[in-house]
Formats: C-alpha cells, structure tokens, sequence
C-alpha cells in the first residue's frame, strides 16, 4: 500500500492537533509530548525519569483524554501485590461461581507512578501486558484492549527503598524521556494563570482514530539503506567497549517502527536518517548496559548512543535517490 498525499497531510495534521491539545496540560515540553505520541501510535511504551512535580501525571491523563480513552493510576509501593494490578478471581457466594474483579492494567493509558518502588514480582505482573497486549489470571486470558499504554515513571535521584528495572523490563519500554522542569516563560505562564492540579483536556479524536493512525504509520517507505543504517547503529553498541550488553533486535525494530511513525507525522511518506539520529537516543539508551569502569568515570548510555552516531556513517541523499 502506497500512502497518499492527502492520506500524509490528513496524519500530520492530526499529529500535530494532539500534540497541541496535550501542550495544555504540559506546558513548554513540546518535543517530550510527540515522543510520548509517537509512543502510544506506534503501540509501545514510554519510561519517564524525572523527579516529582513536573508533570507526569498530567501527560498521562492527557494523553487518554485527547483519545477520547480511559486512565488509571497505579502508584508503585514495596507491598503492592500483583493481584493488586491485574486484578483477582473472587469466588461469588450466591452465585456459586467466581467472578473476575479486573485491576487498574485494564485501561488505555496506565500510569505505573515509581514504578521501581514495588517488588519485582509485582513489577513482572506488568511483563505480559506490556509485551503481549493481555492478561492472564488463573489460566484465563483477558485482554487489555486497544490502544494500550504503559507511561511507567521512577525517580533517578532517590533510589532509596527501590528495586531497579531488570532488563527483560526495560526491552520492553519503547522509549525513555525525561519532561524535566518548565523554562523561565513557561514556568511564569502556569503561575499567571493559577492553573489547577488537575488539567482536563478536550478529546480531539477516537480510539478508532489512533488505530487508523497506527496501521497508516507501518505503510510508511523505508530504503533498504536506512534500514542499514539502523543494523549498523545495533551492531556500534554492541561493539562498543564501554559496554557491557548491547541493542537487541526488539529495540532495533523499535527504532525503525518509530522512524517511520516520525517521519509521517513530519508529513513525509519515507524515512529519512534525521528520523533515525532523532529517537535514536530515548529508544535505545535504557536498553545499554554499561561496563561498571564507565558508569565509575560517568560514562553515561545518552554519551554512547551520541558517539555510536557520530561514528556510524549514514547513508547520503544521493544513495538514497
């Protein structure tokens, strides 16, 4: 299937109508909220590090408003069970039967809220829904409906009473960002305008409409020489010698899926390299693990990924005709 012209332009405006229409609820972190679009059309999850207060929650509400979908809340704790997130079978004195009692995973958009502050039994609860879309309790099988998202957030400075994210866990996140803290003329515009807690943001489109969005996105072009660039930039983190484990093949699908998600929300119908370097770093970064000797002398994931690219030639223009 060949995208149109007009199928293009109805995308990026779209894209760009719920880009807007969040930016009322997160203010000045307009790149962070298409990161966070571009998570929930091209179906995967998003890991949100950053301290309390800036915002988090009010992007994840948001994002279910805009899509006209529902949202829960799930706040992570050391005596959270899984049941408490999945939900539990109950057995019905009247009835005689057992009836299922569905947990907050049962929603569009979930917000796992310091997520690494639960055990990781109950952090593994999330493992078959992130990946395959449902639940299964006893022996039953439920699925989580579509769109489903996961926005998990944790808090990198305390890391006091927590349990870090095993790496099965963090695979499955198709992308990590920070909001990190309002700028000066955003910071002077929430306060003018004594804006409450609690932000509620008209719906813009149908569920439907980010199905429609997400099947459009996978017909995007993709040249056999971007998807090169790709295995060579999965290939430099593995080779690297500041780490430990590199890039798996889900995260290189993951990077090539959010190109071309990208590339047509920018209204093009092909990816282009700039695609690739942009989100080459909130897809891949959480998935390196680093020699202890780097993170000792404060080599950081974001630094590799940002030398793997300057050391991975991408393909030119004229290659690309």
């Amino acid at each position: 299937m060949t995208i149109t012209d007009k199928q293009a332009t109805w995308y990026a405006d779209t894209f760009r109508e719920l880009v807007d229409n969040l930016e009322r609820a997160v203010l000045g972190k307009r790149h962070v909220v298409e990161l966070a679009l571009t998570a929930l059309v091209s179906e995967g999850h998003l890991l949100v590090e950053d301290v309390p207060g800036t915002g988090k929650t009010s992007l994840a509400r948001a994002l279910a408003q805009s899509v006209k979908g529902t949202s829960t809340r799930i706040q992570f704790t050391p005596d959270l069970l899984p049941g408490d997130v999945t939900g539990i079978t109950v057995f019905d004195q009247k009835k005689g039967t057992f009836e299922f009692h569905a947990g907050p995973i049962f929603a569009n958009i979930v917000l796992a809220d310091e997520i690494n502050r639960a055990s990781p039994k109950t952090q593994s609860a999330l493992l078959e829904a992130m990946e395959e879309g449902h639940v299964t309790v006893d022996g039953v099988t439920r699925s989580t409906g579509a769109p489903f998202m996961v926005v998990a957030t944790q808090n990198p400075i305390e890391q006091a009473g927590t349990y870090p994210l095993p790496e099965a866990q963090l695979d499955r996140f198709l992308m990590r960002t920070s909001l990190g803290y309002p700028d000066h003329g955003s910071t002077l515009q929430i306060l003018d305008a004594g804006r409450p807690a609690r932000v509620t943001v008209p719906a813009v489109v149908e569920l439907e409409t980010v199905a429609s969005m997400t099947d459009l996105s996978r017909e995007v072009h993709t040249s056999p020489l971007i998807l090169d660039y790709v295995a060579r930039i999965i290939d430099a983190t593995r080779n690297a010698t500041q780490v430990r484990l590199g890039v798996s093949v889900r995260g290189a699908m993951a990077l090539a899926r959010t190109a071309r998600t990208w590339a047509l929300a920018h209204g093009r119908t092909y990816v282009t390299p700039d695609d690739v370097k942009t989100l080459a770093d909130p897809v891949l970064a959480h998935r390196l693990i680093l020699d202890p000797e780097a993170e000792f002398d404060g080599v950081t994931a974001t630094a590799v990924i940002g030398q793997v690219l300057l050391d991975t030639p991408p393909p030119t223009q004229k290659d690309l005709e």
